[in-house]
């Protein structure tokens, strides 16, 4: 299926945007690490929420968490400390992103966790146990995921966890996202130095818990924003003082010309400054806005440098691969450097007469592309029930805003 879009010169909605995935997913962890009785709510409703909340509901020997990144690595590390024996495996993606870094820190641990396919990547065969070992050291600029997993279930272990992370950190924001939700459950983390964290035996408790809305869902209604003749967009539920990494999205935005007001129902946006003549930016602490930024930035003839790109290789798809491909679909040549440095230095091609944009079962793709519809009308988005890992209501929100969708088989 593709779908062809058709924007209005002008935007004005309100829109409701889903629930952060990345709240959700943690909370629903920490919520069964501490027994809790009342699930967290206002959970998000994307799939990987979903997958989570079926993982954690039964006792499945098989569990498959399909697309799921973020509930593959934290379930690996919740059912390495969970009584049972359980395979645990994905969509054939899945299987191809690494997790041997993940796996090693946790047979360090005591950990009972073997690969029942290719050594280093999943399906997993974990069988639940008490561990006791208590120090580790990982690379500060692995997946923000791997971290955020081992501190999940650090407070249960016997002799809690010692975690030094060595070189830069990377994605910090998530991880302080993690030691946050945990403050909350009543879970006190001690950073020792910048590098090393403690976390003593302690005990969850269980509360009631409301998920806010999702910043990184917002980012495509800033670069809607930026592309319009004309925008005023209404957010609710958008904290200022947000624990989400990608509220920084808003402040890069700004320099795109994109005003964020905050109101006490959450954010008005609208088009009011003048943007950049070059935007040159580190995206380590907001690796997911990066195709958001690469798309809007490319459109608006904006050359840019994004820096901090390591771990868009081990996302749903490579994503500087991606966006080099479907970019140059529309004209644009990017170029990359060391497999974490993107670049448009404006050098332009030939575009194609009817862009098709394979969005790679890569939900993100389909979302940061898409708005590409104001300036290449012409323009098809792939597969586009992808959205539904993350922001199942994308489409139906841009109806909301007059957006016309017509859809091709």
């Amino acid at each position: 299926m593709q779908y062809k879009l058709s924007f209005p010169k002008a935007i004005q909605t309100t829109i409701q945007l889903p629930s952060s995935k990345s709240i959700s997913n943690r909370a629903l962890i920490i919520n069964a690490l501490a027994k809790g009785t009342i699930p967290p709510s206002n959970l998000s409703d994307c799939d990987d929420t979903c997958v989570m909340i079926k993982a954690l509901s039964g006792h499945h020997d098989i569990v498959d968490i399909m697309a799921a990144g973020t509930s593959m690595r934290f379930l690996t590390a919740y059912f390495s400390v969970t009584p049972g024996a359980r395979i645990i495996t994905g969509t054939e993606r899945m299987k191809q992103r690494p997790i041997r870094i993940l796996v090693d820190a946790l047979r360090q641990l005591g950990a009972d966790i073997e690969y029942v396919e290719n050594e280093g990547y999943p399906p997993l065969r974990i069988t639940g146990k008490e561990l006791t070992k208590n120090e580790i050291s990982l690379p500060g600029n692995v997946s923000s995921q791997y971290i955020s997993a081992l501190l999940m279930i650090a407070p249960v272990l016997t002799n809690g966890l010692n975690i030094f992370l060595t070189g830069e950190i990377i994605s910090l924001p998530y991880i302080n996202l993690t030691l946050q939700l945990m403050k909350e459950f009543g879970v006190e983390a001690v950073w020792h130095s910048e590098n090393s964290l403690q976390i003593a035996p302690q005990t969850y408790t269980s509360i009631p818990y409301t998920v806010e809305s999702d910043w990184s869902a917002a980012s495509y209604w800033y670069q809607i924003t930026a592309l319009a003749d004309k925008a005023e967009i209404i957010l609710p539920g958008l904290l200022s003082d947000s624990y989400q990494g990608d509220h920084r999205g808003a402040e890069v935005f700004e320099k795109l010309g994109v005003k964020t007001t905050f109101t006490k129902e959450g954010v008005l946006l609208t088009k009011k400054q003048t943007p950049v003549d070059r935007l040159e930016e580190d995206f380590s602490d907001i690796p997911d806005l990066a195709q958001t930024f690469a798309v809007t930035c490319a459109l608006l003839n904006i050359p840019f440098r994004f820096t901090g790109l390591q771990t868009l290789k081990i996302k749903e798809t490579d994503r500087i691969s991606a966006l080099i491909a479907e970019l140059a679909k529309l004209g644009y040549v990017l170029k990359d450097e060391d497999d974490s440095i993107l670049i448009w230095n404006g050098e332009r091609t030939a575009q194609q007469n009817i862009p098709i944009i394979k969005t790679y079962e890569d939900h993100r793709m389909a979302m940061a592309f898409a708005p590409a519809a104001m300036y290449y009308p012409e323009i098809r988005i792939d597969e586009p029930q992808v959205v539904t890992k993350s922001y199942p209501g994308f489409w139906n929100d841009l109806q909301k805003a007059a957006v016309e969708i017509n859809h091709n088989s």
